[in-house]
């Protein structure tokens, strides 16, 4: 497995495809690992060179002490690209590290060759908090079965949750394998995000993704965000829930390559 020390942790990553090839850096979402990447590994890796990661408190990843801070997030990877010998990249993340993804290019523009934002927010309303706050009592209680029970409506489609109900069924176990303090420090972390008045900073050439039926971080959000970034552009995917890596892994492969293709 290989890790790295960064700021006094070590983070598991993953980097494969061409050495030559542009670095795309793709950041998880709360509830994800590395292995969610599949789909879009298995294409880009041909063409790209791709970083995969778990931050701090994630599945493979050192689960230190918190509290922990989006801020915290940006600078781990930061120091996970110098110790690598990245000297930029193409930043991406969906969820939670799409705002990952807004930090560090905020804090790092001069290793941010572009920025992609899947399903992310800048600001958080208060339904946002009403809707996610159940994850956050289910971790606090240790609970996986409560933390599937009040997520997965939230994160897929209707339509793709009829079609893998297997699927859903066993995240039960996957989520009796989450570290469900850290779990309580990464909500809170993200429970602090306000940064829509900084984003006009940002002159990176971005991408804005939303799934057009992402019932927790969708458009509302990603109009807000590419209002803000002058140099975006905005793209909303028909019959996607939040998890569009999992829901619609064809269209954002082409999506993630053509845009790090054009910014190369």
């Amino acid at each position: 497995m290989p890790r790295i020390k960064v700021n006094n942790i070590e983070l598991y990553y993953e980097l494969s495809g061409p050495e030559t090839a542009p670095v795309l850096v793709l950041s998880n979402g709360i509830l994800m690992g590395t292995d969610s990447w599949a789909f879009q590994k298995a294409v880009l890796e041909q063409h790209l060179r791709v970083l995969v990661y778990d931050c701090r408190g994630m599945w493979q990843s050192d689960h230190p002490e918190g509290p922990y801070s989006m801020q915290m997030h940006a600078d781990d990877l930061a120091r996970l690209l110098d110790g690598l010998e990245i000297e930029s990249a193409h930043i991406a993340g969906i969820s939670y590290g799409a705002e990952i993804s807004m930090v560090f290019a905020l804090s790092y523009p001069q290793k941010t060759k572009s920025l992609i934002i899947i399903d992310g927010v800048s600001e958080i309303h208060p339904l946002l908090r009403a809707q996610t706050y159940p994850w956050l009592m289910a971790a606090e209680l240790g609970d996986p079965e409560l933390l599937l029970k009040t997520s997965y409506h939230l994160n897929f489609s209707e339509a793709w949750i009829r079609a893998n109900q297997a699927f859903i069924d066993a995240s039960v176990e996957r989520y009796a394998q989450l570290d469900m303090k850290a779990l309580t420090w990464l909500m809170k972390a993200f429970y602090e995000l306000d940064i829509t008045d900084q984003l006009s900073k940002i002159n990176a050439p971005t991408l804005v993704i939303a799934g057009e039926e992402d019932l927790i971080k969708g458009r509302e959000y990603a109009k807000i965000i590419a209002k803000q970034i002058s140099s975006s552009e905005l793209v909303t995917i028909p019959g996607s829930g939040h998890a569009l890596c999992l829901e619609k892994p064809a269209v954002l492969n082409t999506l993630l390559l053509g845009f790090v293709t054009k910014n190369a």
